[in-house]
C-alpha cells in the first residue's frame, strides 16, 4: 500500500503564493510520475501538473508560467509552488502517484484564493 500524504493548502489573497507538498510513502517500487490535478466545486477533476521520473514536466494552460512543479526523488515528494494566485484556481487540490500498473491519490488539499 502506498500512502500520499499533502500538505500547504490554505486561504490567500488574489497574487499570493502557496506551495503545495505531497510525500509519498509505503510499498513503492517505482514511480513513473508524480502530479497535482485540482477539482473545484461542479467541475470535473483536471491536470494542474505533472512530472515525469525522468523530470519531463507539462502543465494545464491555465497555469503556466505561475506554477512549477518540482520533486525530491530521495524523499518521494513532489511540490507545487503556486504564484499569482488567481480566485479560479480555488479548488481541492489533489496529489497523484503513477507507477507500472498503479496509481494513487491523495487526500487532497484545500486552496481557497480571495478576490
Amino acid at each position: 500500500q502506498v500512502q500520499l500524504v499533502e500538505s500547504g493548502g490554505g486561504l490567500v489573497q488574489a497574487g499570493g503564493s502557496l506551495r503545495l507538498s505531497c510525500a509519498a510513502s509505503g510499498s513503492i517500487f517505482s514511480i513513473n510520475a508524480m502530479g497535482w490535478y485540482r477539482q473545484a466545486p461542479g467541475k470535473q477533476r483536471e491536470l494542474v501538473a505533472r512530472i515525469a521520473s525522468g523530470g519531463s514536466t507539462n502543465y494545464a494552460d491555465s497555469v503556466k508560467g505561475r506554477f512549477t512543479i518540482s520533486r525530491d526523488n530521495a524523499k518521494n515528494t513532489v511540490y507545487l509552488q503556486m504564484n499569482s494566485l488567481k480566485p479560479e484556481d480555488t479548488a481541492v487540490y489533489y496529489c497523484n502517484l503513477e507507477g507500472s500498473g498503479y496509481g494513487y491519490w491523495g487526500q487532497g488539499t484545500q486552496v481557497i484564493v480571495s478576490s
